[in-house]
């Protein structure tokens, strides 16, 4: 069960004299938030929300997908079809959610396309939760700001002209330490502009980055000059997120105007929420991920799509229960942290929810100390000036180190990047495939190897000289349309870029070619009356025609006249049509059947009655 210290809000905050004990609302407030957090991994199905699989914690009936650079919306649609499901872009990102029909199984689905050579990745639309565990209920002080050297920074930068989205469960708005700070933000999970805090987290991570400073009230935070956008994106409950949403949120962010981004949920591992970051950071932001409170290493593959982060106690060790390993970009301060609550209230909280947004609020203070810098060069500061704890370099437990925020905004304001300006190292590439040589045809992917001793911003795919499509994640992937070339020899050359500027083009790789190419089709359609089979017609009768063609009946059309007026039409080799002839007054009837193909070719039959 989760524990909360809620200290009031009257003058500057002093955790000596907060009261100890809780108001009956608000220990009904810090219980209803335990019980929620603690039963998250069993809860039903929400109104509000997608209903759960009855496979697992994930969306039923949508997994996530991202192709691979070059793939266009028509093929992917096509790839999609076979399994029955439709796509849907996240924002202009390169994620896509897609719907699968009736019963499909998610896993199954998700298994099979993950394999698919044209894909990069697909994965369930899992059910993520917040990363906050049990505090210290007697912490007394915002010990973490002067750990991080805080103070020092705030002579020379406080975060003014930068905005921090904080993606969670909303912010509350009449907060005294947080509503000076807000600007708009949006609620991606029912697409409202309603960001209301509905459960109480998000206003505690937004108060852990931006609480106001030196407003003679409540708490101080890492960059309390910076703006912060809140990003709901949970349910009603508050507590309810899938992967999906929080890529949108990512997305959402970037598109309007936040440099940085916090998501306390563990998605460290999902491949479309790396893609969603990748696409902030492609836009001058940075993306914060906490890594979760299991005390586990959860084997996730490192990412340089956005900055994971675990939580240190005041002695600058590893809390006991946060997560660590080879994917951990940072670590900082996240036990007892002293922030904002609901009710315009302070409590004290751990866990790597609120090692998490100290570190984006770091990353502000660089910001606001330097708004020229890039954010390769913003993340190359911070990992350059952390304090390095345990093993020296990056390590599993701590990453770079422990962030230090003097250290950190000091170097903004005398260098562009004391990494990358003494980085002339460039990148080395490879195309992985296809080998020279081999034989390609329609749509083809092609698997570019690229690494750098500070790492790779983007690799470019050209073929005959022509660049095809720019991939700016790992593992670098292209699908390329083949039939855009003639057939015959084609050159394929990947480039990789680095964050200083330095490129190397990969070998040449020659491969043959040989699409089909198909003849134009001039021939007509073949179509007959096989109904009525008189001449002399009475009562009700049958008219039917049969078509054919050289292509076979797929994209057929047939269209039935009598004397002139279209009266039936149909898809395909077959047509048929009642015709009331009891009215009609005696004469003679010319009936015509139209059949037209694919290509445009048609072919007329008639044929003469009389009643």
């Amino acid at each position: 069960m989760q524990v909360f210290r809620l200290l009031p809000s009257k003058g500057s905050f002093n955790g000596a004299t907060g009261r100890a004990s809780l108001s009956g609302t608000a220990r009904a407030r810090c219980v209803a938030l335990a019980a929620a957090i603690t039963c998250l991994g069993a809860m039903p199905a929400l109104a509000a929300g997608p209903a759960l699989s009855p496979e697992g914690a994930w969306a039923r009936g949508r997994i996530l997908v991202v192709p691979k650079s070059g793939l266009s919306d028509a093929a992917l649609a096509k790839l999609l079809a076979a399994e029955g499901g439709s796509a849907q872009r996240i924002g202009r990102s390169n994620v896509h959610l897609v719907n699968l029909p009736g019963q499909a199984s998610e896993t199954a689905v998700a298994a099979r396309l993950a394999h698919h050579p044209l894909l990069k990745s697909a994965e369930v639309d899992r059910l993520v939760n917040a990363d906050f565990t049990a505090n210290d209920p007697y912490a007394a002080s915002q010990w973490h700001l002067a750990k991080v050297l805080a103070p020092t920074a705030w002579d020379s930068a406080q975060g003014s002209g930068v905005t921090i989205a904080v993606l969670d469960s909303g912010v509350e708005a009449t907060h005294p330490d947080l509503a000076a700070q807000l600007v708009p933000g949006w609620n991606v999970f029912d697409n409202t502009a309603i960001t209301a805090d509905a459960k109480g987290h998000g206003t505690q991570v937004a108060g852990t980055a931006a609480a106001s400073l030196n407003n003679a009230a409540g708490v101080a935070s890492v960059a309390g000059k910076a703006r912060i956008m809140p990003v709901r994106i949970t349910a009603a409950d508050g507590t309810t997120t899938y992967l999906s949403t929080v890529a949108q949120g990512i997305t959402w962010a970037a598109d309007n105007g936040a440099r940085v981004a916090n998501v306390s949920y563990s998605v460290a591992g999902s491949t479309a929420v790396q893609s969603a970051a990748q696409y902030m950071k492609d836009r001058n932001g940075l993306v914060f991920i906490s890594a979760g409170n299991s005390n586990v290493d959860l084997g996730v593959a490192p990412s340089s799509a956005f900055i994971v982060v675990a939580a240190t106690d005041a002695n600058d060790a590893k809390a006991s229960w946060s997560n660590f390993g080879n994917w951990v970009h940072l670590t900082a301060p996240g036990v007892s942290i002293t922030t904002t609550s609901p009710g315009s209230s302070y409590a004290s909280v751990s866990g790597t929810s609120f090692s998490s947004p100290l570190a984006a609020g770091v990353a502000a203070l660089i910001m606001s100390a330097n708004p020229a810098l890039g954010s390769s060069q913003v993340e190359s500061l911070l990992f350059a000036t952390a304090r390095d704890l345990g093993a020296a370099g990056r390590d599993p437990i701590f990453g770079w180190g422990r962030v230090d925020a003097a250290a950190a905004v000091s170097a903004a304001l005398t260098t562009t990047s004391t990494r990358l300006t003494s980085d002339t190292q460039a990148p080395t590439v490879a195309i992985a495939a296809p080998l020279a040589s081999s034989s390609v045809s329609g749509w083809t992917a092609v698997n570019v190897n690229a690494s750098d001793n500070v790492g790779v911003a983007k690799v470019e795919l050209r073929v005959n000289g022509k660049l095809v499509a720019t991939d700016t994640a790992a593992p670098f992937a292209f699908s390329w349309d083949s039939t855009s070339v003639a057939n015959g020899t084609a050159s394929l050359v990947a480039t990789a870029y680095d964050a200083a500027g330095n490129s190397a083009a990969s070998s040449a790789v020659g491969v043959t070619v040989a699409n089909v190419t198909a003849s134009a089709d001039t021939t007509p359609p073949v179509v007959r009356f096989t109904s009525p089979g008189s001449t002399v017609v009475s009562g009700s009768v049958t008219v039917a025609s049969s078509a054919s063609d050289d292509r076979g009946t797929t994209g057929l059309t047939q269209k039935l006249y009598i004397n002139g007026s279209l009266v039936a039409q149909a898809s395909g080799g077959s047509l048929s049509y009642k015709w009331n002839t009891t009215k009609l007054a005696k004469g003679s009837y010319t009936l015509s059947a139209v059949a037209k193909d694919a290509a445009g070719n048609s072919a007329t039959t008639t044929l003469q009655v009389s009643r």
